[in-house]
């Protein structure tokens, strides 16, 4: 399944908290409520891909 990545975020950056993050991940699900909305790791994105 292919990804799509919405925000990246550098892992130096303290100007961005955790907290940021969740509101954003929820903003995007609920814009794309078709989409399984995550945090890739590996990345260091919030990402999302088609629900099946």
């Amino acid at each position: 399944m292919e990804k799509k990545i919405h925000l990246q975020v550098d892992r130096n950056d303290d100007k961005i908290s955790l907290r940021e993050v969740i509101e954003m991940i929820s903003k995007i699900q609920a814009e794309n409520p078709d989409r399984e909305v995550f945090w890739d790791g590996d990345t260091n994105a919030i990402c999302s891909r088609k629900k099946n």
